[in-house]
Order: structure tokens, then sequence, then C-alpha cells
């Protein structure tokens, strides 16, 4: 349980963001950190896949909330900044339904208020400027007393915002859905569909998830980064930090169970044989896996099991390398299809992939504002919603195949044309993602946010056996990366504390 030096160590399975985080955190507090990664390189969901000889973004693919990642480097000695070379976006995004409707969301307020008075109207212009207000307040009334605090409680939460600010948490609409509340501020059904769409950066619906969910809109208007080099860079960036500091890395190491002594985590056994004591564990996997065993028989109540009607939203990607014509895409594209709601009920409630699916384009090779053409070969990352059935075994594979041929018909219908080959093309799909992540059935976000105590059933740092404790994105405060670094740092917050408490 400890090093030759003396120091508690602590085991991290896993070098996701969440876990690279944790470990960061857990060092700079002198305790000695190994981490086990099964992969051959850091990142977890932050992934690469390699097309036509080329890497290609094919997991997040933009950076908010940069303050989370800067204060990490700060509070290590080092700096972001001089780390990884970053720039801001000035669009977010082009959105398109159909040939002759596009809008591009702008990184400033001010821009996207033009934007949407020339595409909706004066009025809506101006319902977009209240919006974009509502969600600004949403954000600063949750980011401490929630996003930045370990497992909140509805009870906590109300005392953490304290008595007299109390209007302002029920200004944030807490039981509403977004949908609805979506409904209040915009007349325009397009706008209502673009904003409804950040219910799905967490995997869920945006007809069942909370109006407290605006505050996504608030984080790309406060600023959206690209990484030179692409998203796997900061994953490297967090693993050479890490390693800066003592932690060590294991790559090619597989955690066949956590063990347990005297009903307390005492350390990890490894699938090649190896037991590697320790003080402690933080587990940077989806929960879904402990009631699965996948993680040992002694930690199966280690988080409650997330019924497969629980999950969050899975995904199918195309990775390629191809040439794409016709339509002006910037890095980040949308393409929505002509009835969300009957995409979410093929979604959520059928649990098929949907018949006409929203398609989001990353062109990874293009700015984020127009050029003068398109280059001649590129690298695209195309991808749509999709149920996480991927350890259903009735499951037909044509289903996914049927996919491939709506998807690209949809895009078509908005004027992109993607010429591409079987061999310059990677696709992922959800059996894809259950087999990379065990246990989730391919969910990308732990449990869907549906339903106002949906956030709160998310388990926090600490877990039900004492010493373990859990990082990234199926545990609070939530996906993304930003949200996944979060998780790490509580986890590593709260394992202090107790070590603390243990030593007094």
């Amino acid at each position: 349980m400890h090093s030759p030096r003396g120091t508690p160590r602590v085991v991290v399975i896993g070098a996701g963001i969440g876990g690279l985080a944790a470990a960061i955190d857990l060092a700079r507090a002198g305790l000695e950190v190994v981490i086990l990664e099964r992969g051959p390189t850091p990142g977890g969901k932050m992934r690469e896949a390699v097309a036509a000889g080329r890497p290609i973004d094919s997991g997040p693919t933009v950076l908010t909330m940069r303050r989370v990642f800067d204060e990490l480097f700060d509070g290590a000695g080092a700096s972001l900044e001089h780390e990884l070379p970053l720039r801001r976006a000035g669009v977010l995004a082009r959105h398109a339904w159909g040939t002759d409707a596009r809008l591009d969301l702008h990184a400033d307020v001010a821009n996207s208020s033009e934007a949407i008075g020339e595409f909706a109207g004066a009025a809506e212009a101006r319902r977009f400027d209240a919006f974009a207000t509502a969600a600004r307040d949403v954000y600063r009334t949750l980011e401490r007393p929630y996003l930045r605090s370990s497992r909140p409680t509805p009870l906590s939460l109300t005392w953490r915002i304290g008595l007299g600010r109390l209007g302002e948490l029920w200004r944030i609409r807490p039981f509403t859905t977004l949908w609805r509340a979506l409904g209040g501020h915009f007349r325009d059904p397009r706008l209502r569909q673009l904003f409804g769409r950040y219910a799905t950066y967490c995997g869920s619906s945006p007809f069942h998830a909370p109006a407290t969910l605006m505050l996504v809109a608030h984080v790309e208007q406060d600023g959206v980064w690209l990484v030179e080099g692409g998203m796997q860079r900061l994953a490297e960036a967090l693993a050479t930090l890490a390693g800066r500091l003592g932690v060590r890395i294991e790559y090619g190491a597989s955690v066949a169970e956590i063990c347990v002594d005297r009903g307390r985590a005492s350390g990890v056994c490894l699938e090649d044989g190896r037991r590697l004591e320790a003080h402690a564990v933080v587990a940077n996997a989806d929960v879904a896996a402990f009631a699965q065993g996948l993680l040992g028989s002694q930690v199966r109540h280690a988080a409650a099991a997330v019924p497969a009607a629980a999950r969050s939203l899975s995904a199918i990607t195309w990775s390629l390398v191809g040439r794409a014509e016709g339509f002006p895409l910037l890095r980040h594209n949308v393409f929505f299809s002509g009835d969300y709601a009957a995409e979410f009920d093929d979604l959520f409630g059928d649990r098929r992939p949907p018949g006409s699916p929203t398609v989001y384009v990353c062109a990874q090779d293009r700015a984020d504002a127009p050029t003068d053409g398109p280059p001649a070969s590129e690298r695209l990352m195309c991808l749509i919603n999709a149920p996480a059935t991927g350890d259903d075994p009735s499951l037909p594979s044509t289903e996914y195949e049927s996919c491939q041929e709506r998807t690209f018909r949809r895009l078509e219908q908005c004027g992109l044309r993607v010429h591409r080959e079987a061999t310059a093309t990677v696709i992922t799909t959800p059996r894809d993602f259950a087999r990379m992540f065990p246990g989730t059935g391919g969910a990308l976000y732990g449990r869907a946010s549906h339903g106002w105590r949906a956030s709160f059933n998310r388990p926090g740092s600490r877990s039900r056996v004492p010493g373990l404790y859990l990082a990234g994105g199926s545990t609070h405060p939530g996906p993304g990366v930003p949200m996944a670094a979060l998780s790490g740092r509580l986890a590593a917050a709260s394992l202090i504390e107790d070590l603390a408490s243990t030593a007094r």
C-alpha cells in the first residue's frame, strides 16, 4: 500500500481525461500515483482514428471551459498555452436545414444576434438576446454549487446557493424540459431545434432533459478553442504533465479486478497476473461496469446499476479522407433532420437509429471562417446519434448499414456531397463503442439526463466502497471534456480529504 519512500500509493484505472486530471492533483499532493491504461495511448474517449494513414479526431472535437485546464496546469506549476497551441474559434458552427436555410452561430453574442436576425427576423434576434442572458444566469447560478461540488443533492444545492438566492434557483426552471423552455424563448422551430441539440452533448433528448442544459449555450459563447494538431494533443499534454510530476503510466495494462481487504479497496489485480497494492484506487471507468462485475465481484456494489433503458446515447461515426463539394463547410457543421421529435422517438422510444438523422460533420482541415475553395482531399468525421444497443445480439448488422445511406442522403439534401472510398473510411458503431468501453452497451455519456433528478442520480466522487473513488464522464459533474477533468479533480480532492481525516 505504500511506496518504498513511505508515501501512500494511489492506483488510477484509465488514462482518460478524468484519470489524468486526478493523477496530476494527487501527485501535486505528494502521493505516489500509478495510472494503468489498457490502451496504447492516453485520452479514453478522446481518440483518433487513422484513415488513409491520416489521424482524425473521432471523439470530442471541441474544447470549452478552457479555464478548467488553465487552473489544472497553473496548479501544477505549468502553463496550458505554453504546452498546447490553442486558437479561439470565431464561428462556433454552421447549421443547415436544406440547401437554402443556413445559419452560423458566432462566438460573439452580438454577431450571432445579427445572424439570427437575418435568418429568422428581428423579433427572434431579440429573443436570442434574452435567451443568451438566461443561459448565462443558469451557468452562474450552478457553476460553483453544482458543477464544482462533489455529488450535490437537491438539499445541498439549495444550501450552497443560499436562501437569499432561491429566486435565482427558481428562475433557472429546474423542473421544465429543455424543449419546453426553448419554446418560451423562440417562435422559429429551427432555432428551438438548434439549441435543443445541446441535450445531445450529454447523450440525452431535449424533450426529456432539464432546461438547466441551457447553460451549454453560455459555455460555448464563453469560448470554443481549436487544438492545433487535434484533440489528442490535449490528452498527451496532460500525460506529459503527469509524468513530470512523477506519475507512472503503464500502457497495455488491463485491470482484471479491484481488490478489497477488510471492506476497503486495497489495490488491483491485472490480467497479466500482477497485483499492485494501493492505499486507494481511482476508477476512471464507466460506472455501469461495476454492477456487471467487470471490475471484480468485490466491488459490484460500488455504484448503482445503470439499466439499459436509462443509458445515454451512443453514436455511429464515419472517419474518412475524401472530397467534399457543394456546401461551404466550416470546421464544425450540423445538418438537421426534418422532424426532430420523430428522430428522438426513434432513438429513445423504439431504440433504433433514426430514420432521418441529424448529422454532425467536423471538417478538420477547414478553418472556422470561409475559405476560397475546398481541399482536394480532406479529413472528415461524420456523426449521427444512435441508441446504446451495442450489446444487443438481436440487432441485425444491416441496421447500421442502412444508416450510412440515410446519413449521406441527408447531407446531399442539404447540398453536401461527400466522395469517399471504403478503404479510406473507418466506421465506428455502438457495437464498437461497447467493446471499447465495457458495460456501457456503447453509451458514451453514462446515464441519460432525463428528468430533473437525473443529474443527482449520477454517482459522486466517493463510491460505496471505502478507498475507491470514481472519475469520468459517467460520474458527476457529467460528460464533456472539461466536465471529465472536473470529475477527476473532485475525485482527487475527496481522496486527499479522506486521507487527511484518517491521519488525524
